[in-house]
């Protein structure tokens, strides 16, 4: 009865010890920042909570602001924010092509352009102010992340895949040269025990 007891106590430690690794992870990374023309493009913005800090209220506001030009400070604009529940296109040079990408929990904040264009080259700005609910008092955070974007005509090929191409024809050229080597050595090999061949059959 002990001993079942036991095992009954080591399954639950362990279900548990699953449940626990289970659960969703929130790792903060940063937005791309090079857009293609013509094609989506996501606006990362991250911001993990801990878990005594997943009971809270969530206000998300969204802003752009074109690069400057001739020493001139560029206007900011309000273009997207999600507001406790619920994400709102705004009026403005954005209307209808933002569209909401966060999660459920609210850890990822994110917004995608539809459909990008030259104009879209710019900083974008993710504001966040979380109102955290505690028993004795409602704390506030406010954090704000910039991404400054740039839109290509075409997209720009990844450095690390151009020098997995470099290395890979490298490759190809070494074994190919190894394989002639190969070869060569065996034709000789196979010759010289033919003419040893000959010679014992004299």
């Amino acid at each position: 009865m002990v001993t079942q007891t036991k095992v009954h106590l080591h399954t639950l430690v362990l279900v548990l010890f699953v449940v626990h690794l289970s659960q969703p992870v929130c790792v903060d990374i940063p937005s791309e920042t090079n857009a293609v023309l013509g094609k989506p493009m996501k606006l990362t913005c991250i911001y993990c909570l801990t878990r005594d800090e997943l009971k809270s209220k969530t206000w998300v506001n969204w802003y752009y602001k074109p690069y400057e030009e001739n020493d001139i400070p560029p206007e900011k604009t309000h273009i997207f924010k999600f507001d406790i529940d619920s994400p709102v296109d705004l009026d403005g040079p954005y209307k209808g092509r933002l569209r909401w990408d966060g999660t459920q929990d609210l850890q990822d904040l994110s917004i995608s352009i539809i459909n990008v264009t030259f104009n879209d080259s710019g900083v974008f700005e993710c504001n966040v102010i979380r109102e955290f609910v505690f028993d004795s008092f409602n704390p506030s955070v406010s954090i704000t992340k910039e991404i400054k974007l740039t839109v290509k005509a075409e997209a720009l090929r990844d450095s690390a895949a151009i020098y997995s191409e470099i290395m890979m024809y490298l490759l190809l050229v070494f074994l190919t040269c190894w394989l002639l080597v190969e070869m060569v050595y065996c034709y000789r090999k196979i010759s010289k025990s033919d003419e040893q061949a000959q010679d014992t059959a004299y």
